[in-house]
């Protein structure tokens, strides 16, 4: 089987990029949006709708192929690429790479992916084109070959699709309390995410109102939930946490004692406690704050997010010991073979994995995503994209359910032959 035709278009994303250094200094909300000037290279507002491109390969029997585009939410700071034009990107993917893509046979996905990352075209392509062909070249092998991506993925990185859906991470974007109860009545595996990107507003300068919110969750757990459920409380604090305390990783430590406290019998993880607005700054500020951790004797699951953005980013975290967790930002990653094997790395490491991404993605990044979830068996995965939960969550939940209903039934007919 080959690709015949490629056909590029400009699309939405399921939410916005925002400009993350505006906010964080206290750029005024104003109803959706933000007053003031943007601070982040790429942004002409604070917060601008979310583009993305559909890239969607033509099969010599007809068969659509198809992945998308996308950048994150916070795109343009903490080394990740900035926002694009979804008009510009599709005249670039209907160039160069569309010729690249005619004629190409779909035998196996990671060859294919390996040339497709070593390319050089005259105009430098951002992450968002790799992750967006990688994902349109994955579905077009499972076409081919009459598997789903999962399937395909398994056999080719010798693993085993799992028979249970991962845990999914559901994010409560602004409307925390409104989109807890939510994920509390859906039973999600792992929440709230919570949204915590200012100190005044959302931490407070003692950490006081970072603790209130903490105890509100459990309160809700427990007044909507049931006594067999047990979620893990995750936390993306944005780096605030290390602003409110100044630097003070004793401090910090110490108040992360208290969080757990407040949080018990739900496990607790931080994700981007600081931004110490360097790579080589961030391995050691959050190795510094696992060994208090560690010396505290406080249960706190660290993850790596701000400065962690590549496959090669990852393995720097994890060899420092500056993580319990990565999170396998996939658009960032660029490739989709990048975020499969960032996984199984970490997985080799004995490190905890989070197959993540960003609430600024696409109904088919979730899909695509779903099955290397089932492929790789991380500790969690994000439900994206949006920030409402349902629509993510049921995405992401019904892609995986999907998947392995097909996989046993297939089964269950080898079996009877």
């Amino acid at each position: 089987m080959k690709i015949v035709d490629v056909i590029a278009s400009p699309g939405l994303t399921g939410f916005f990029a925002d400009d993350q250094i505006a906010i964080r200094e206290n750029a005024e909300p104003d109803g959706f949006t933000y007053k003031g000037k943007p601070r982040t290279p790429g942004f002409t507002m604070i917060r601008q709708k979310g583009e993305s491109v559909s890239v969607m390969l033509e099969l010599e029997d007809g068969q659509v192929a198809y992945g998308d585009c996308v950048v994150v939410q916070y795109a343009g700071v903490g080394g990740r690429d900035p926002a694009f034009k979804g008009e510009e990107l599709a005249r670039c993917i209907k160039g160069e790479w569309a010729e690249w893509l005619r004629g190409k046979t779909l035998d196996r996905f990671r060859p294919l992916a390996y040339e497709m990352e070593n390319l050089r075209f005259s105009t430098p392509a951002p992450v968002a084109t790799l992750y967006g062909i990688s994902m349109a070249l994955l579905d077009a092998v499972a076409k081919a070959h009459n598997l789903t991506m999962a399937e395909v993925l398994a056999q080719e990185y010798g693993t085993r699709v799992t028979d249970q859906p991962v845990p999914i991470f559901a994010q409560s974007g602004d409307q925390r309390e409104y989109n807890i109860d939510k994920m509390i009545l859906k039973r999600v595996g792992v929440l709230p995410h919570g949204l915590i990107n200012n100190v005044e507003r959302k931490v407070g300068r003692d950490g006081g109102l970072f603790l209130e919110f903490v105890r509100w969750i459990v309160d809700r757990i427990q007044v909507l939930g049931d006594t067999g459920y047990r979620p893990r409380l995750h936390f993306d604090v944005y780096g605030t946490l290390g602003l409110a305390f100044e630097g003070d990783w004793e401090r910090l430590a110490d108040f992360l004692g208290k969080v757990t406290e407040v949080a018990s019998p739900y496990p607790v993880q931080i994700e981007g406690p600081m931004d110490a607005g360097s790579q080589a700054g961030q391995i050691e500020a959050m190795r510094t704050l696992r060994e208090l951790l560690r010396r505290k004797g406080v249960n706190v699951m660290i993850v790596a997010d701000e400065w962690c953005n590549t496959f090669d980013d990852m393995k720097k975290f994890l060899e420092a010991g500056a993580a319990d967790f990565v999170q396998v930002k996939t658009p960032s990653l660029g490739s989709v073979h990048n975020s499969v094997e960032a996984i199984l790395y970490a997985q080799q490491k004995g490190g905890r994995t989070y197959l993540g991404g960003s609430c600024n993605e696409t109904e088919r990044c979730g899909q695509v995503c779903a099955h290397i979830a089932l492929a790789t068996n991380p500790d969690q995965m994000l439900a994206k994209p949006g920030m409402g939960v349902d629509e993510g969550l049921m995405i992401v939940f019904n892609e995986m359910q999907r998947t392995l209903a097909l996989i046993r039934r297939r089964s269950a007919r080898v079996q009877v032959s």
